[in-house]
This record gives structure tokens, C-alpha cells and sequence, in this order.
């Protein structure tokens, strides 16, 4: 079907976004880097992908193997980075299969000739941080984690604020007044200082911080949505429709609802911007995710506190900037594409 041809808003829209080389572009990038990322256990992990070992085949990195499978003398997992495992895996027509990096992303580097923090080498590509371990494994899951917290931040969010922001601008009257005021007093909560005490009282986890920040990050949203419905509830579709004698739910799913999407689509890759800062800060201030998980924030917080090791701050910061960047093109490129205005 020749472009001219297309009718649909959809298809409109998706040909308007296309023709934004940068945003589409932008949008590829994200979506490999992110694809990418979800393999990280193996691209980056101190276990082999494929062993073959006196005539049999092993894959250790979807099972655990002890010492003594190959060779050793102890019943713990094999330490495929021990120089003794290494010698048994790599000689009697033995062989073994590594990931890109040969470290995961708690993996300390205990054979490194140079003191921790270690400046990039043919071993570390990126280094080391304060404790040994590998700051390319660390980027990549690290990387993961943030995008996969920001996904799943910016669902709830939007959830939460499209169900509060239909419901204002649907009904008006004292639902509209009441959930304005809760918003207002909810929104004047210290959002920080809530964080620091939660984060006195319980362990710190990806799960507390999803739940105390999606506490939060609906309101943003919740007002678009009900400016969108105030503006629609009126029009002539939406009266003929109650005329028909359409039920509320069925009116505002069917009808309200996509018509009042395009504030919600627009900000999302902003939203999810904003949500990877949001777990960078709390990380590098030392209140977001546990010490020993990977993250961008730790490794910024490192930086700072390690001054003379260079890679440990303009590595994650050069993760972040080019995340960001690339999620704010790709939402510039929705914005224009969903704007009715353009041809």
C-alpha cells in the first residue's frame, strides 16, 4: 500500500515518527542496548557457556557444577577462574567457551597485579572498582536494572494516574474537588525524608523503593488525564453515547480513554527518564538498592570517593548521559508524531 494511501491516525502517526530520523534512530538504539542487556548473564559472567570436558558437554551457566567434575578435590562450585580449573578445562583435547567480559558483576578479581580501584586493562576492560570487582559487568547489569525499575515505575505510575485522572475529569463535582485536595496534601508529603526514615526501618530493596516512589509519581500524570476527560465529557459523541444508555466504564474505556492517551504516550520516555535518575540518586546517596547489587548510582558514588580513579565516575556517567539522551529524542519524536497539527 503506497504511503498516500494510509488513513488510519495510527499509521499516520507511526510515518510521522519514522520521518524523525533522530527519534527513530534513537529508538532502535535504546530498544538493542536494552534487548541486549537482558542477555547479560551471558555477556558478562564468570561462568562458561559451554564446557566440553573429557568427551562430555556442560553448560555451567544454567547448572552448577562442583570441583570434582573437573578434576578438583572439593564438592563447592567449580571456580572456573582458578588457575587449577583453568589448567583441567584447557588441555587433554579439553575446551571452554567464555562469555565476552569473563566476570559477573560481584566477581572480584583476585588475580589483578595492581591495587583496587585498577585502571582499564586487556583483563578488566573498564577496571575495577574499590573492591575488585568489574566495572564493565557492573554497567551492563546495572544498565538492566534501571531500565527494568524505570519500566516497571512508569507502568504503575501510569496505572494509578490514568484510573485517578479519568475518574476527576469524568465525574467533576466532589470526586474532582475531593482527589484535588488529597493531591495537594499528598503532594506537600517530603517524598526524601519519607525515603531516609523507610530506609532506617526496613532492608533496602528494589521492591521498597518501587513501592515508595510509585506513592508518588502518578500525580504528574493524573492531571493530564483529567484535563483530557474534562475537555471530552462534554462533547456531542459522549452525550449521544449516555443517550444510548452506555454504562460509565464502557464510556470512558471505549470512547474517553483513547482519545485521551496522547499526554500519556508523549511522557512516557520522559517519565522513564525520569525514573533511572530517580534510582541513580537514591543509589549514589545510599538509599536506593543494596550494597552489593549492580548499579549506576554505586558506581558514581565509588567514583566520587575514589577521586583519582578516572573510569570509576565517566563510566556510568557516560551510561546514564547517553540513556538519557537517547530517551529524551525518542519523546521529542512522539510528541511530534502525535501531533494532530502536522501533516
Amino acid at each position: 500500500m503506497n504511503n498516500s494511501t494510509i488513513s488510519t491516525p495510527s499509521q499516520r502517526a507511526w510515518q510521522r515518527f519514522k520521518s524523525n530520523r533522530r527519534g527513530f534512530i534513537s529508538l532502535w538504539i535504546f530498544a538493542i542496548l536494552f534487548v541486549l542487556s537482558l542477555f547479560a548473564e551471558f555477556l558478562s559472567n564468570d561462568k562458561p557457556l559451554l564446557v566440553h570436558y573429557q568427551g562430555s558437554y556442560y553448560f555451567p551457566l544454567l547448572k552448577t557444577y562442583s570441583e570434582k567434575t573437573f578434576g578438583g578435590d572439593f564438592d563447592t562450585e567449580a571456580d572456573y577462574n582458578d588457575d587449577f580449573i583453568k589448567d583441567k578445562l584447557n588441555n587433554n583435547g579439553n575446551w571452554v567457551i567464555f562469555p565476552f567480559n569473563k566476570y559477573s558483576y560481584n566477581s572480584i578479581n583476585y588475580s589483578s597485579q595492581n591495587p583496587h580501584p585498577a585502571k582499564p586493562s586487556a583483563d578488566n576492560f573498564l577496571g575495577t572498582d574499590d573492591r575488585g570487582r568489574d566495572v564493565l559487568a557492573r554497567l551492563i547489569y546495572g544498565f538492566r536494572l534501571s531500565v527494568l525499575f524505570a519500566f516497571v515505575l512508569t507502568v504503575i505510575g501510569v496505572v494509578i494516574g490514568v484510573i485517578a485522572g479519568a475518574l476527576q475529569g469524568y465525574f467533576g463535582g466532589w470526586v474532582d474537588l475531593t482527589f484535588q485536595r488529597f493531591m495537594e496534601v499528598w503532594g506537600s508529603m517530603p517524598e526524601l525524608y519519607l525515603l531516609i526514615i523507610f530506609a532506617a526501618i526496613f532492608n533496602p530493596s528494589v521492591l521498597l523503593l518501587i513501592i515508595l516512589l510509585s506513592l508518588f509519581g502518578w500525580m504528574g500524570l493524573a492531571d493530564y488525564v483529567r484535563a483530557e476527560f474534562l475537555r471530552a465529557r462534554n462533547m456531542d459523541y459522549v452525550k449521544a453515547a449516555k443517550a444510548l444508555g452506555l454504562s460509565n466504564i464502557s464510556l470512558m474505556w471505549k470512547h474517553l480513554l483513547p482519545n485521551s492517551l496522547t499526554p500519556v504516550i508523549t511522557f512516557l520516555p520522559f517519565r522513564i527518564s525520569g525514573s533511572i535518575v530517580a534510582l541513580t540518586s537514591l543509589d549514589y546517596l545510599g538509599l536506593g538498592v543494596p550494597p552489593t547489587t549492580p548499579s549506576l548510582g554505586e558506581l558514581l558514588a565509588q567514583g566520587k570517593a575514589n577521586i583519582m580513579a578516572w573510569w570509576l565516575s565517566l563510566m556510568p556517567f557516560s551510561v546514564l548521559v547517553v540513556t538519557l539522551v537517547l530517551l529524551i529524542f525518542i519523546g521529542e519524536a512522539l510528541r511530534e508524531a502525535l501531533d494532530t497539527r502536522r501533516s
